[in-house]
């Protein structure tokens, strides 16, 4: 499955759209290497995301194409989430 289906399937980023852009920026690794919004995931890729101020690494666990919101959290597991800047 391409990366920007995933991420919007999964609901880790809500719109395909975003998921493209954020990731033609260069700011989505998989398995630690540069990933293109039409780069292909699979079961035990790793994913690390970098959003504004947190990056947040993540584990597929299941790929499919359709999914309802209860079940969307099934499809990966968040491993690590690290702040930039902590603001307390």
């Amino acid at each position: 499955m391409r990366l920007d289906k995933f991420l919007k399937v999964s609901r880790i980023i809500k719109r395909r759209s975003v998921a493209k852009e954020i990731a033609d920026q260069g700011r989505i690794l998989i398995n630690n290497l540069p990933a293109k919004s039409s780069s292909k995931v699979k079961v035990g890729d790793t994913l690390t995301i970098k959003f504004g101020n947190k990056t947040e690494t993540i584990k597929i666990n299941r790929i499919v194409e359709t999914t309802k919101k209860s079940e969307a959290e099934d499809m990966y597991e968040i491993l690590d989430e690290t702040y930039a800047e902590d603001f307390n």
